[in-house]
């Protein structure tokens, strides 16, 4: 696959994924780490197995839950295969085939309120697929050359996506209308470039993003510097969230709940938090920290009431964190997140 994939393409795929990821080095990890600023969480049972993904190759990067009937949906950074477990199910099924409408990669996934699923693919944009049928519905890729890096999505209560791009640190959208249309370029909404906190060169910045319930505001994680940024969705202000009792260093994934509360996965360091966001989304207080091996790299999560899935991307096994030997790709069923 890397190799079909052009040069401006590939030093993204080779720079950037030095982790979906964050680019901060190794003796960095653990000094900075939300374990490092919270009690010392202990590993325990509380880490299981939801359900398998078949295939020796499969480095699983996102996770989408449908919320009208909770079928799962986990995508491949490898190849760009969408995996599907029905609800109950041990092992998921091929839902989308790799190389689907010329995908490489399937990074970010959302279920909207329409049950139609949402696919990044890093190396171009983003298509959106009918979860009956498996038929592409529309897709938007990014305009202008140079190095990117699509990333995460959220869906606002409207029907708009926002996107990452961990690269070029903006945020693109999709609106409605666009949706309708079918297909046209991936433009900017925002740019936090000169917002963001100085990183070393060729870092990931912007990484997981979610809107909260009431479609008033976005929050997206800058993974290198560690910080939480909101974005006003009514005037477009743009401003920085006081964290409480720790950092977001090498968060990837975040999920937001209705009550406030944001659940985190952190890559590198096999970390899970949990925050308590206020109303206003301008501030965060830590209040829970698991750290385990047994998350394998966990790179996004999807919580629905009861059950906290998390993927195990093991990108440290022979993905883009490192050489080695994976073993089965699985899904975590997290309690107490």
């Amino acid at each position: 696959m890397l190799k079909k994939l052009l040069p401006a393409t590939l030093l993204t795929l080779t720079t950037a994924t030095a982790l979906t990821l964050g680019a901060i080095p190794a003796a960095q990890a653990s000094p900075a780490s939300p374990a490092a600023s919270a009690p010392a969480s202990v590993p325990d049972s509380r880490v299981s197995t939801a359900f398998t993904l078949p295939g020796g190759k499969v480095y699983p990067e996102g996770i989408a839950t449908d919320p009208r009937d909770r079928t799962v949906y986990v995508g491949s950074y490898a190849d760009g295969t969408v995996y599907r477990a029905r609800p109950g199910a041990r092992t998921a099924e091929v839902f989308l085939p790799a190389g689907t409408d010329g995908r490489h990669t399937a990074n970010g996934l959302r279920v909207d309120a329409r049950g139609r699923l949402w696919v990044t693919d890093s190396t171009s944009g983003v298509a959106v697929y009918d979860t009956a049928s498996g038929r592409r519905l529309a897709h938007f890729e990014v305009a202008g050359a140079g190095a990117l890096f699509v990333n995460d999505l959220t869906i606002t209560p409207d029907g708009t996506a926002y996107l990452t791009d961990s690269v070029r640190a903006v945020i693109y959208r999709v609106t409605p209308a666009q949706l309708a249309a079918g297909s046209g370029p991936l433009l900017p909404a925002y740019d936090l470039k000169g917002r963001l906190t100085p990183s070393p060169a060729g870092s990931l910045t912007l990484n997981g993003i979610v809107s909260d319930p009431a479609g008033r505001y976005l929050l997206a994680v800058d993974m290198t510097a560690g910080d939480l940024h909101r974005i006003d969705l009514r005037t477009g202000a743009m401003s920085r969230v006081a964290l409480r009792g720790g950092d977001l260093v090498h968060a990837d994934g975040l999920d937001l709940a209705a009550d406030g509360t944001l659940r985190v996965a952190h890559n590198a360091t096999n970390t899970l938090t949990r925050w308590h966001v206020s109303p206003d989304g301008t501030r965060a207080r830590l209040t829970r920290t698991i750290t385990d091996p047994a998350l394998q790299i966990p790179t996004t999560l999807s919580h629905t009431p009861g059950r906290t899935l998390v993927v195990r991307s093991q990108f440290d096994k022979g993905g883009p964190m490192g050489e080695g030997t994976p073993t089965t790709f699985t899904i975590a069923a997290v309690r107490g997140l």
